[in-house]
């Protein structure tokens, strides 16, 4: 069984093999990414499929126009097929999960075969949310298409509305991918990285690097974005290199400023500092819940 591994991927570097999710909770995010991913395929010589649901297939063409590519001659020569569910895997009104799975492994041949430098898919998941007979047997169809694409020269981006799906769908959904495509980082220089992402299904901010006088302020724009995030809010600091007391101030003023009720979740953070938050006082904000990450005995 393939598993989600937790990593994350840039959608620029998505190659042969892959098979990966794409949580969104952002409509322009979703476009970008998609946009991207579709776009280099193109570029690649490779043929390209994509099964819309709540874009309309004139949107994804549009897309690809706005980013410089003009769609018609792929369009015209079958190298790209842009479709919607309900017309392909859906007409029947059933979701058959192994006749789709057979029916991409078919692709990928067929693609190969006419001398195409590879296959490439994504397609847009929510129609798994309706009453469709079958759509219960997604998780298991995910791990199958896993393996369609292991050690080809084809990949796919599954993605999956965050806003629709709840968490622990996406967790479960998730882990039948190999990773997900990194979203669009808030902030990225040689110094810090802060990476919208998706770990079990939760919307979180992911901070690699650094946090010191001149990323300070990088971190609380956006800590200020992430206030427009529904319920609680959730930072992975496995990743953090160093942080000084400026930026543990940063922290505990987003989590003071937030409504009743909310709350900002530091999580993984090195048990150094996290003592050094409750050295210096930080841990008594109510809405600030610090968890320190597991040290291996």
């Amino acid at each position: 069984m393939i598993t989600y591994e937790g990593t994350e991927r840039r959608v620029e570097d998505v190659d042969h093999g892959d098979h990966l999710c794409l949580p969104f909770a952002d409509d322009a995010e979703q476009r970008r990414v998609a946009t991207g991913y579709l776009a280099a395929g193109l570029r690649r010589g490779e043929r390209v499929m994509y099964f819309a649901d709540r874009s309309a297939p004139q949107d994804v063409l549009a897309w690809l126009s706005g980013a410089g590519i003009d769609p018609r001659p792929a369009l015209d020569s079958g190298r790209l097929v842009v479709t919607t569910a309900a017309e392909s895997y859906l007409a029947s009104g059933t979701f058959d999960a192994d006749a789709m799975v057979a029916a991409l492994r078919r692709e990928v041949g067929d693609s190969l075969a006419a001398g195409h430098t590879g296959f490439r898919v994504s397609g847009e998941m929510g129609w798994a949310l309706d009453p469709v007979p079958g759509a219960d047997r997604l998780a298991e169809y995910e791990t199958k298409v896993g393996a369609v694409f292991a050690g080809h020269r084809a990949s796919a981006v599954c993605q999956y509305d965050a806003r629709r799906f709840s968490p622990e769908q996406l967790d479960t959904l998730g882990r039948c991918h190999l990773g997900a495509v990194e979203q669009e980082p808030l902030h990225s220089d040689g110094t810090l990285r802060l990476v919208p992402s998706f770990p079990q299904g939760r919307r979180t901010l992911r901070v690699v690097g650094s946090v010191d006088h001149r990323t300070t302020d990088a971190l609380a724009r956006a800590l200020a974005a992430m206030t427009r995030w529904p319920g609680d809010l959730r930072v992975d600091m496995r990743e953090l290199e160093f942080i000084d007391l400026a930026g543990v101030r940063v922290l505990a003023r987003a989590a003071a400023a937030l409504g009743e009720g909310r709350r900002l979740h530091v999580v993984e953070l090195a048990p150094l500092l996290c003592q050094v938050i409750g050295m210096v006082g930080f841990d008594t904000t109510p809405a600030l819940i610090v968890t320190a990450r597991e040290v291996p005995a």
